[in-house]
């Protein structure tokens, strides 16, 4: 049904484009009940059992993408994104084909290795860097407990010190050549965690602030 769809859409590439990604947001929908398949779905499962069942799920998948190819191409999007696993970079724009680079860590925080990357990324014909945070962060919260940041202190000084990163990042010569030519934009987003929309965040504004300033108002 299908491919019938898409064959009579053909004259209708938005309608394809938005067809493909509410599929995307269907299969997502259609496995969330299948308990069964999933990697913690036992209490009491072994790491060897995870990694069994990871195992044979990837033999499944790559076995349909073999028999799908696909096009390769540049990517002129990247994106720092946080790790949590409710985040999926392919629904926040609704695209299936891979037109981003996502670089995910700990609390969308850079390290060094990340800004060597995201740079030769731009150099590659990145045009719009986006840099996110999102709401209900397990990162940014560790580091507004006290006690959390006792037991986690390189994540809470990374959190600490995730604006000064990106400072650093934006001042790098390629970078800021490129920002003041209008060639890379840079857009600071929070994303909703629940629905996964996203709004800008303006520099230094609301909800841009470091978690050791955002601390001031006490734990969520």
């Amino acid at each position: 049904m299908v491919t019938v769809f898409l064959g009579g859409a053909s004259y209708l590439p938005r309608a394809q484009f938005v067809a493909g990604g509410a599929l995307v947001s269907a299969g997502s929908r259609l496995q969330d009940h299948l308990g069964a398949f999933d990697l913690v779905h036992e209490d009491d499962i072994t790491a060897e059992q995870v990694w069994q069942e990871l195992e044979a799920q990837n033999a499944l998948a790559s076995s349909v993408r073999e028999r799908l190819g696909r096009h390769e191409h540049h990517p002129v999007v990247a994106m720092l994104v946080c790790m949590d696993a409710r985040l999926d970079t392919n629904e926040l724009s609704g695209d299936t084909r891979r037109n981003t680079y996502v670089i995910r860590t700990a609390g969308s925080v850079m390290s060094p290795e990340e800004e060597d990357m995201l740079e030769l990324a731009v150099e590659h014909g990145v045009k719009v860097l986006v840099v996110s945070r999102h709401t209900d962060c397990a990162a940014e919260k560790v580091a507004r407990d006290p006690a959390e940041r006792a037991k986690y202190p390189a994540l809470s000084a990374a959190i600490d010190e995730r604006e000064v990163r990106l400072a650093e990042f934006l001042a790098r010569p390629a970078i800021a050549s490129r920002v003041a030519s209008g060639e890379l934009i840079v857009k600071r987003l929070l994303i909703e965690t629940g629905t996964e929309h996203f709004t800008e965040l303006a520099e230094g504004g609301p909800g841009a602030a470091a978690p050791n300033v955002e601390r001031k108002a006490g734990p969520p």
